[in-house]
């Protein structure tokens, strides 16, 4: 072996931009290429860098930025950071989301420290090397082969500057057989002339050009086959070989399919080649059959998903990806029924749940249409019908339980009526001086003790797990023994037995809530126990005929 065999090899770079109009699926397209470097044998670590100036998405509503996704180490992320997780083997870490919230934070903090000692603080070089300094961060601690980090925004927004300039910088301190540049971008088509508009790409890219960044792949996403005629013309007004200009149509079936049409376009092969990579032609076929299940499952049933947040397809995303990961792995299609928790308030639960196989309680805050989410929980304990709630639709179990069988009058949430008489939800004890709204529940992965010979132990084999958290009220302890004298169970406890962390009904099909957010550890052909018995239960009970 040669002295330059054993050298390190060094880590590769590639940055994914977007252009024309947002939402166009850069994380999705980052996370694709991730899947396939992956079956490539790369380690691969993605990152996600957000201009906006909240340091991160734990406060915004979901009506502005969709779910927050939570990290092991307790980080509140973008939900492209699920995507990541899901797509990729990797477990991120709050280094891999950054904002520009954060990045002025800590120039600002070491500004009042004297670090810079007493130079003019400006964005080149203080704010940039600060954006260069959580990539080489996240390389010297992750050893990845690839980091591939996605810049959020548009080109053009005035926030994106800093981080599109700090790109810049890093090609040049890097070389380029070290760094690939990605923008995706928009193929409008006009139904009056018939035809796709490339116009929007080539300003796109020429924005990108005048900021010193050359792209080396432009990923086109369409509505319709890009000929080769008009691939040529973008690879000519764009400055990109022709065979780097990628189609990306929209998936018919699921986002799953993502990666495997991106490799039908080479991506992989032509980023490897960009990047002085050899690596073996990866064997897609497990994900190909996880794919072919979605499409064409042998089984199908209806699941009601009953939520504040209804009509945004975003706000509840990990759980439905976790629903679909375990419907494919039961080869079990899913139809999704989303139920606006205040209609049932209006017209009752019957109304809207009555034709479903199973009914799941999402996480959420504030007391908007709670008590249309206590009638469903009822619903599904009285009719036998599979249940699962997540985080708040653990509380929601518990509230339900607490007045319609434990009888106590009034039981709620101190989050929802302080003076309710039974308060059998409460706040947790270290909320209770916490007046700050970001970063400070409980958050992050939280170990939980089960109890043998329950339905949870039964799906986790195991009498110990961890899992990920984002609450900041707590069945009331007050209360654990006298909700257990029927026959709800507190299957999963904190280690230290204080924090109800998982309760089951025995005499039930499927009837299981927990605190914990399961859906954020669910991945394609690993999905989540929970979220798999569940699946199966409802299958057990109800199948609709295929169409």
């Amino acid at each position: 072996m040669s002295k330059d065999d054993k050298q390190e090899k060094p880590t590769k770079y590639i940055f994914v931009t977007g252009g024309v109009v947002s939402s166009l699926g850069k994380g999705l397209a980052a996370a694709s290429l991730g899947t396939l470097l992956e079956y490539r044998g790369l380690k691969v670590v993605l990152q996600k860098f957000d201009p906006y100036l909240n340091v991160d998405p734990g406060t915004m509503s979901p009506f502005q930025h969709g779910e927050v996704y939570v990290l092991d180490d307790g980080a509140e992320t973008d939900l492209d950071l699920g995507h990541y997780e899901r797509f990729t083997s990797g477990n991120l870490t709050k280094n891999n989301n950054l904002t520009s919230g954060q990045v002025y934070e800590m120039v600002l903090e070491q500004e009042r420290r004297g670090d810079y000692l007493g130079a003019t603080v400006q964005v080149i070089p203080h704010v940039t090397d600060e954006i260069k300094n959580r990539i080489y961060n996240v390389a010297k601690e992750q050893k990845p082969d690839i980091i591939i980090t996605e810049i959020g925004g548009t080109i053009g927004d005035i926030e994106g500057l800093p981080f599109l300039e700090a790109m810049r910088q890093f090609a040049l301190e890097n070389g380029k057989d070290n760094v690939l540049f990605i923008h995706v971008t928009l193929l409008p088509f006009l139904a009056a002339a018939g035809e796709l508009k490339t116009k929007p790409t080539q300003q796109s890219v020429a924005k990108l050009q005048s900021l010193g960044i050359q792209p080396d792949i432009i990923i086109c996403r369409t509505e319709h086959e890009i000929e080769d005629d008009m691939r040529h013309k973008i690879s000519m007004f764009c400055n990109v070989a022709q065979h780097a200009v990628i189609q990306a149509r929209d998936m018919e079936h699921s986002i799953y399919e993502l990666p495997l049409e991106l490799r039908k376009e080479r991506l992989d092969r032509i980023a490897c080649d960009s990047l002085r990579l050899t690596t073996p032609t990866p064997d897609l076929t497990p994900w190909e059959n996880f794919v072919q299940r979605i499409i064409s499952p042998s089984h199908k049933v209806k699941i009601a998903v009953v939520g504040k947040y209804i009509e945004l397809q975003d706000a509840y995303k990990s759980i439905y990806e976790a629903l679909t990961h375990a419907g494919a792995y039961l080869d079990c299609g899913l139809e999704i029924q989303r139920v606006d928790a205040e209609d049932i308030e209006k017209h009752g639960a019957e109304a809207y749940l009555s034709g479903v196989g199973g009914i799941l309680i999402p996480g959420g805050f504030g007391d908007r249409g709670i008590e249309g989410k206590i009638e469903a929980a009822r619903f599904a304990r009285e009719t036998k019908l599979p249940y699962f709630g997540i985080c708040l639709g653990m509380q929601i179990a518990t509230i339900e339980y607490a007045r319609h069988v434990c009888c106590f009058e009034g039981a709620n949430s101190q989050e929802f009526d302080e003076k309710a008489e039974h308060l059998v939800i409460c706040l947790l004890e270290d909320q209770k001086e916490v007046d700050k709204k970001g970063g400070s529940m409980r958050l992050g992965t939280w170990v939980t003790d089960i109890k043998p010979d329950t339905r949870t132990y039964d799906l986790y084999q195991s009498a110990t797990i961890t899992e990920r958290h984002r609450h900041r009220y707590e069945v009331n302890p007050v209360y654990k023994e006298r909700l257990e004298q029927g026959d709800l169970i507190i299957s999963g406890a904190s280690p230290d037995g204080t924090l109800a962390e998982i309760i089951e009904i025995a005499d039930h099909p499927f009837f299981v809530a927990v605190q914990f957010h399961p859906e954020f550890l669910s991945k394609p052909n690993h999905p989540h126990p929970l979220f798999r018995g569940f699946v199966q239960a409802v299958l057990d009970s109800s199948e609709l005929p295929l169409r």
